[in-house]
């Protein structure tokens, strides 16, 4: 059977938000290019890496003077998140240990979102076919951003800096199953407003995670919760 007949549901239902991932990669390129790293690097920190908000994060305070060390530290904590996404899905992966490395190096907000069934069950051909589809388009949007940046111009001009919010908003609004679920985003919304005038970039973010505590309770079993797995299993022809 072929990748696509695998995997194809899953692709279908990223395209979306690969318009906005490719968006976003070609903003992330011309930022990091700007920032003094080059054209190479960039694409291969896009590759090796996949990670938007902490590939950001890199670009922003090696551009605004700050050292390699601050950058690092920066990125692993917004990418600390992987910690139990990883953990989470790790019973879908399947293979040896090269193979399960590979497809968790595709395991993403948007592709472990997209495939969550809930009770911590996923659909390992929405995870796999999702994050493959959403790694291309990062990858491709990081190299036109570094090679055609000159051409594309100021990114926030183009709208390019409301795409990473917008793709957040639209994976936040399916994850919302539940009266604990939406206490925990108003929470967590609110965090980040209060505490955003007053830390630097980044802290907010950090500071919005404690609002997960709202909902660290497993619902009881005989509760249903309604997930974006099963509606697009119900979908398919």
């Amino acid at each position: 059977m072929s990748f696509w007949a695998r995997y194809r549901t899953g692709i279908r239902v990223a395209v979306p938000f690969a318009v906005a991932v490719g968006a976003f990669g070609i903003s992330f390129g011309v930022l990091a290019r700007e920032a003094g790293m080059g054209s190479l690097a960039p694409v291969i920190m896009s590759i090796t890496t996949f990670a938007g908000s902490a590939q950001f994060a890199v670009a922003s305070v090696l551009g605004t003077g700050g050292g390699v060390a601050a950058a690092c530290i920066a990125a692993l904590l917004l990418n600390a998140r992987y910690g139990p996404i990883g953990m989470s899905v790790a019973p879908t992966l399947q293979g040896g240990r090269l193979k399960r490395l590979l497809e968790a190096q595709i395991v993403v907000d948007e592709s472990w979102a997209l495939s969550n069934k809930g009770g911590g069950r996923f659909d390992r051909h929405i995870l796999i076919g999702a994050g493959s589809l959403l790694y291309a388009a990062w990858v491709v949007g990081t190299t036109l951003g570094v090679l055609a940046g000159n051409l594309i111009g100021d990114p926030n001009k183009l709208g390019m800096d409301a795409a990473f919010p917008a793709l957040f908003l639209a994976l936040l609004v399916g994850q919302i199953r539940s009266r604990r679920a939406a206490a925990a985003a108003v929470l967590g919304a609110a965090i980040a407003l209060i505490v955003t005038p007053f830390a630097k970039p980044g802290i907010p973010l950090i500071a919005a995670c404690l609002a997960c505590l709202v909902g660290w309770r497993r619902p009881p079993r005989d509760e249903h919760v309604w997930a974006p797995a099963d509606t697009i299993a119900e979908e398919m022809p």
